[in-house]
């Protein structure tokens, strides 16, 4: 990691520049990313990294014809890279947690079924995970718990993307059962348009 003094504090950083794209789009290319909800962030990660080369879908509720319409007009064709949220569980190896904090304890029972070994679940803030008493997420010991967070609203995020600069992001991993957890968190983090990855906890 890279050493950058904050105000008189020495950070331990992961820039762009020691974990590259190819790095991360090497890490990921076997990966199948499913993006569960397109309200807030997950247009913005999900687009960025599909810019970037990363195999992504999209969950989607369809009763939600708002958010899964406007998924259809970004190009993830219903059928192909759109699905119902099932679906897209059972077809990834990764499953992005981008719904709204509200929706987890209704959501998370739907995706849980498909969380199966050596599969990995992301978050992009610890509140679904820490207060799992509130919210019902309780992953299993074999599967990759892990999170990237985005400084940033996810029209900053998207933004900052196409105008080719990074938007600086925490991340954190909170289990490891594949001994791949932390690079899978990295090369999520690098592809959905971080510049400065800075290490925390859930």
């Amino acid at each position: 990691m890279a050493k950058i003094d904050f105000g008189g504090m020495t950070e331990d950083i992961v820039t762009r520049k020691e974990f590259s794209l190819k790095k991360a789009q090497q890490i990921l290319k076997k990966e199948v990313v499913a993006v569960i909800g397109y309200g807030v962030q997950g247009p913005a990660q999900s687009l960025n990294m599909r810019d970037n080369g990363i195999n992504v879908i999209i969950g989607q509720d369809p009763r939600f014809k708002g958010d899964w319409d406007r998924a259809a007009k970004d190009g993830f064709k219903p059928g192909k890279a759109l699905f119902d949220i099932e679906e897209a569980c059972q077809k990834a190896t990764i499953i992005m947690m981008l719904v709204n904090d509200g929706a987890l304890k209704v959501v998370f029972p739907r995706v849980k079924p498909y969380l199966t070994a050596g599969k990995a679940l992301y978050f992009s803030h610890g509140f679904g995970f820490v207060y799992n008493k509130l919210t019902g997420v309780k992953p299993s010991a074999d599967v990759d718990v892990i999170m990237v967070a985005p400084k940033g609203s996810g029209t900053s995020v998207r933004r900052n993307f196409l105008a080719g600069v990074g938007i600086n992001s925490s991340f954190a991993v909170a289990q490891d059962s594949t001994g791949k957890a932390l690079d899978r968190t990295l090369a999520i983090g690098i592809t959905v348009g971080s510049g400065y990855l800075l290490p925390t906890t859930f």
